[in-house]
């Protein structure tokens, strides 16, 4: 499990805050939404994971240095 500094999680929160919209540019899950699938941010977790409501009914998690997605509503 990889461990995340103070700032660059506190970075994350200020980049992914609750409610931002975001894209799915990356995720290697066998149960991964589509590429380009958009969701909505519920939070980022302790180890840097961003929980995402995604439009089709996943629930998956964004893994940080793992998967990628995009923020779209600014």
């Amino acid at each position: 499990m990889r461990t995340l500094n103070k700032y660059t999680l506190e970075g994350l929160r200020q980049s992914y805050p609750k409610g931002a919209r975001v894209e799915l540019l990356k995720m290697d899950d066998p149960q991964a939404p589509p590429v380009g699938t958009k969701g909505t941010v519920i939070a980022v977790d302790d180890i840097g994971s961003i929980l995402v409501n995604w439009d089709n009914g996943s629930g998956l998690n964004v893994v940080y240095g793992e998967d990628l997605v995009r923020r779209i509503d600014r």
